[in-house]
């Protein structure tokens, strides 16, 4: 269904919600309310795509950025590893600092689709572990055991394949499909993980292995990170979500409609949504209840944008944690060749996945865990390969780069490792002083370094990967150093859910502590960063969030 034939609703009549946003949160958010009876606006900021608007085109996708917002960085996001420095646009230095998916889906569309739960720990570390010194490390105002029904509904509404693993958190129901099939590069995993004494496990997949819930299985095309599925195999909300919202006849998809700013009413409760349509038309629509879901990054944005005489630093902001403590989630590589072909490029990315060191252990020496998969990475694809495939100082040019590429591409895969970040006040989104996107918005400005703690677990898991594969028989393997980040697409931690009013921006249920009819869901809600793989608990919490939201609004306590 396109929007040719969804509900109409007038700009000068409240509906019930106004959503921002149709990610991973924002479809959820939007499926459930006008499912459940709400009349529900949806602004995306991108365009309304259909599985036949996705290609293999690698240069369309990678080199121009055709599902992120182009490669010229129109957004003016600005970047600066300390604030005593002027942040500058890193238009020589890779993509920008907050990557995101502006259209209808958000970065569901295009992302791996590598699916991890969290566990009961990431709820409550910071009581198991203690503080530490010089973050904002804290317990999450819900448990495992809350968010566990919810796991479950993305699992089967939204679509999972897997097989429990031997250190997974309790289940209520087991995956609604199997595994996807074993590769090359999951099998030689577990084979070096067993002979460390390591424990590899299907990899969850946001990939249908199977038919479900009237969507096909996955065709083993190969193109999965960072393009879109032209058979709707892939579980995103685009696919998933979006279709049920819109044949509910209550809810409206506006797509290419860039939010600017957020209006309060005389009763200091949210009243309008204020927005440039298609056309460049600045247009604004009434709400009962507004819901910000446009990612960890723009939703900080668009509050510091909706500063006011009653909020002069920004809505939702009387506690100052509007935009800090944003996670990336911390990272290592390692690539590696082997003697016979492995076809990695077919199929999904990952296909098995090892968490023995999920949970941060003192004699480390330092505060993490994280867990590694393995896959082609961005070696699926043959420019991806050309330009980034080869071992440092590998020649560009010339008979030996020709014939090594013709060898390696079948024979390479990548341990791609993923870890905590820490919640640090100078980690931040905030608004440049100078510089607008091309709506005329203040742009913003990341500023970012990570703990070193988060540097040090990086290395540790990437240290682990280089024995895994060598226990495998990889015969040559080279990495990169782990160094600070420049950006990222986990944008986490930034509105963050939490019981002190001084101390977060949005309570259990995901209202603001000072607007009664704002909420806000998305990757900012989360407190920790988790271990690498946020996506499935950004649906959970959306699952969990909109029914309360239901709840509270039938109460008429919003």
């Amino acid at each position: 269904m396109t929007t040719e034939n969804q509900v109409e609703y007038a700009l000068d009549k409240p509906v019930d919600f106004v959503i921002v946003g149709s990610g991973s949160a924002g479809g959820i958010l939007a499926k459930e309310l006008s499912t459940g009876g709400f009349s529900v606006v949806v602004l995306e900021q991108g365009p309304f795509r259909e599985a036949k608007d996705f290609s293999h085109d690698e240069f369309d996708v990678f080199m121009m950025s055709e599902l992120s917002g182009g490669a010229a960085h129109p957004d003016n996001q600005t970047f600066r590893d300390d604030e005593s420095k002027v942040a500058e646009i890193q238009r020589t230095q890779g993509p920008a600092p907050a990557m995101y998916a502006p259209g209808v889906g958000g970065a569901s569309v295009h992302f791996s689709a590598n699916f991890w739960r969290l566990r009961e720990i990431d709820f409550n570390e910071r009581s198991v572990l203690g503080a530490i010194s010089g973050t904002n490390f804290a317990d999450w105002p819900i448990t495992y055991d809350e968010l566990e029904p919810y796991y479950t509904k993305v699992d089967w509404e939204i679509g999972v394949s897997g097989a429990p693993g031997p250190f997974d958190s309790p289940r209520s129901k087991p995956f609604p499909v199997p595994p996807l099939p074993i590769k090359s590069s999951g099998a030689l995993l577990e084979k070096g993980a067993k002979a460390l004494g390591l424990h590899a496990q299907a990899a969850p997949m946001a990939i249908l292995s199977k038919p479900h819930n009237g969507r096909p299985a996955c065709i083993n095309c190969g193109y999965c990170m960072g393009f879109g599925c032209e058979v709707g195999a892939k579980s995103s909300t685009l696919a998933a979500m979006i279709p049920q919202a819109q044949a509910s006849g209550n809810c409206e998809i506006r797509a290419n409609c860039a939010v600017y700013e957020l209006a309060t009413g005389t009763n200091g409760k949210m009243s309008e949504v204020l927005y440039i349509d298609p056309q460049g038309n600045q247009r604004a629509q009434q709400a009962r209840a507004v819901i910000v879901a446009a990612n960890g990054a723009e939703t900080p944005r668009l509050l510091l944008n909706s500063a006011n005489a009653a909020h002069p630093d920004g809505l939702a902001n009387s506690s100052g944690f509007v935009g800090r403590n944003l996670m990336y989630n911390s990272h290592a590589n390692l690539s590696c060749t082997f003697e016979h072909p492995l076809n990695d490029y077919k199929g999904v990315q990952c296909t098995r996945i090892v968490h023995d060191y999920y949970e941060s252990d003192p004699a480390r020496g330092f505060y993490g865990g994280g867990g590694f998969d393995a896959r082609p990475f961005l070696h699926a694809t043959p420019i991806m390969y050309a330009l980034l495939g080869q071992p440092p100082g590998t020649k560009q040019w010339g008979t030996e780069f020709k014939d090594q590429l013709a060898h390696n591409f079948n024979h390479q895969m990548t341990i791609s490792c993923g870890a905590t970040s820490l919640p640090l006040d100078r980690n931040n989104i905030t608004i440049d002083p100078t510089l607008k996107d091309p709506w005329g918005r203040p742009s913003l400005r990341v500023t970012y370094r990570d703990h070193d703690d988060d540097l040090a677990t990086a290395r540790f898991l990437q240290s682990v990967a280089e024995e895994v594969v060598d226990a495998a028989g990889a015969i040559q393997q080279w990495s990169h150093e782990v160094e600070p980040q420049r950006g990222g697409p986990h944008l986490l931690g930034t509105c963050r859910l939490g019981n002190d009013p001084q101390t977060s921006v949005v309570d259990r249920y995901h209202r603001s502590h000072d607007i009664s009819n704002l909420f806000i869901c998305d990757g900012s809600s989360m407190v920790t960063s988790g271990r690498g793989q946020p996506t499935m608990t950004i649906m959970a919490l959306a699952f969990r969030a909109a029914e309360h939201i239901a709840a509270a609004a039938r109460a008429n306590e919003i």
